[in-house]
């Protein structure tokens, strides 16, 4: 009897595409340890640039620079609360997307219903300009009696 079984190609590339992939996916689970923090501190902080955007999602390179300097801070053992005082006092207020409600941020929380309420009284006044004309080209004319019919 052999001790040496014959050798099979599809069986050696079966086993490298496994240990491939056993490789790959120990590498992918080792995840950064700060990325998960990192990730839900920036998903509460504005783009400065886009505005409209979170810091996380943004790629604009005023953001890429302030989350290499979070990344930089977390690294040296400050806490998330740490950083965004020192993001609020260098940018203001305004980086939270959820900003305290103070005298200085009372614009930022009142500024959408003011709009909403300019814009709410400038459609009523449009609509009521436009019934008052529609009612007056409708309304039957006075001439004053001009047409003869009037006492003698």
């Amino acid at each position: 009897m052999s001790y040496f079984k014959r050798f099979n190609p599809l069986a050696l590339v079966l086993k490298a595409l496994a240990s491939s992939l056993l490789i790959a996916f120990c590498a992918w689970s080792a995840t950064d340890p700060l990325a998960d923090r990192m990730h839900r501190l920036t998903q509460d902080l504005r783009c400065l640039v886009c505005q409209n955007e979170s810091l996380a999602d943004s790629h604009a390179p005023l953001a890429m620079d302030l989350k290499r300097d979070i990344r930089a801070k977390m690294a040296q053992g400050e806490s998330d609360d740490q950083i965004r005082d020192f993001l609020r006092q260098r940018y203001g207020d305004f980086v939270n997307y959820n900003p305290p409600l103070q005298a200085t941020t009372l614009l930022l929380w009142a500024g959408p219903l003011l709009l909403l309420a300019g814009g709410a009284l400038l459609v009523w006044r449009t609509v009521r300009g436009r019934a008052e004309r529609e009612g007056e080209a409708h309304a039957p004319a006075d001439d004053g009696g001009a047409n003869g019919g009037g006492a003698a």
